[in-house]
């Protein structure tokens, strides 16, 4: 797709963002509640916090997003990036957009010398799976964890 612009989310991509979220929940089948999405979206724009988010544009269309979130590590003495949410609009895919997104994650987590850019996805995730492991390497690893609320 040509002419994709990303850049940072700004105070008045609020309800653009808002859509393509909940079609983020949709996809993976969940509900949050509107007040951890109101908190969430505050900590994107505070730049006192470590999460950020990038939003994918073409024209004035917003095809997708991708959130990251910056954390020490006991392994590394740099920070490292936690891409923890990336989504482009179904209508989107297959064109690139996931890839700049990502893409767009590195360039940033390097430009903020963090030691690496690390995800997950769940197992079902076909199509992302492919395109993820063109651009980095299946750590192994298997996520367990526990609800605490």
């Amino acid at each position: 797709m040509q002419s994709v612009i990303i850049q940072p989310v700004r105070e008045d991509d609020f309800e653009t963002w808002l859509l393509l979220w909940k079609e983020y929940q949709r996809f993976y089948d969940i509900n949050i509640p509107e007040t951890v999405t109101l908190q969430t979206w505050a900590r994107l724009l505070d730049p006192a916090e470590p999460m950020h988010a990038l939003l994918a544009w073409h024209g004035d269309q917003v095809l997708g997003f991708a959130h990251s979130v910056y954390h020490r590590s006991t392994w590394t003495s740099a920070d490292n990036c936690y891409l923890q949410d990336l989504f482009v609009a179904n209508a989107a895919r297959g064109h690139g957009i996931g890839r700049a997104l990502i893409e767009h994650v590195y360039a940033q987590a390097k430009q903020n010398a963090a030691a690496r850019v690390h995800w997950l996805t769940h197992e079902t995730n076909h199509t992302g799976r492919q395109l993820y492991d063109r651009v980095a390497q299946r750590s192994g690893f298997i996520q367990y964890r526990k609800a605490l609320t």
